[in-house]
């Protein structure tokens, strides 16, 4: 009996995780992350142009390619249930600000590199999947990037990416956890400490 009962758990979990990856279409998430990938190298990292003009653009694909109302939602966790209307808003507003700012910067360490792709791979949550992609470097291995991509009503928007097994949106719901836990300004704390923090990104 125990032998059935594992055998039909482990069927469960494996029929959700090809329901869950077959209610979207993987090449079309794969396509997407290389225009992205594509459009930030090749026209903005590489363009000849400003800075101040690259990081104009950046701010336009990012907004576009990103979902963060919906990582910025996963980052708080079940402080979001909590946090009032208007503390959600200016909470989505700070943390979408500040992370198009650092990831404009953090692209810059892909200039005159490629994006390998590797195919995707499932994802246990309905309507997502992952994107795998490898970098080359300079020195030693290549870079791992994997790029969780959520689709709603049609629309491929990037909720997470994973550098060398670290989830970007997990760690940062770790860090903001345990910064709200810890600060007797809770959730006012963490969205002027983040407000600190755009402040200081747009000086440099």
């Amino acid at each position: 009996m125990k032998k059935i009962t594992t055998f039909l758990i482990g069927a469960a979990v494996a029929l959700f995780g090809i329901r869950a990856y077959a209610d979207m279409d993987a090449t079309i998430a794969e396509k997407f992350i290389k225009d992205t990938t594509a459009e930030g190298v090749e026209q903005i990292i590489n363009a000849d142009i400003p800075q101040a003009e690259k990081d104009k653009r950046f701010h336009k694909l990012l907004d576009n390619a990103l979902d963060l109302d919906f990582i910025g939602q996963f980052v708080l966790g079940r402080n979001w249930k909590t946090a009032n209307p208007q503390q959600r808003d200016r909470f989505i507003t700070t943390y979408r600000d500040l992370n198009i700012l650092t990831w404009s910067k953090r692209f810059n360490e892909f200039k005159g590199k490629n994006f390998v792709f590797k195919g995707t791979t499932p994802s246990s949550s309905k309507g997502q999947v992952f994107v795998n992609t490898v970098v080359p470097m300079d020195q030693g291995e290549p870079a791992q990037v994997k790029w969780r991509v959520r689709e709603k009503k049609g629309a491929y928007k990037i909720v997470d990416i994973v550098i060398e097994g670290v989830s970007l949106a997990q760690a940062s719901r770790s860090e903001y956890t345990a910064f709200i836990k810890n600060n007797p300004g809770g959730l006012d704390a963490l969205i002027s400490d983040l407000k600190n923090k755009l402040k200081k990104a747009q000086e440099k």
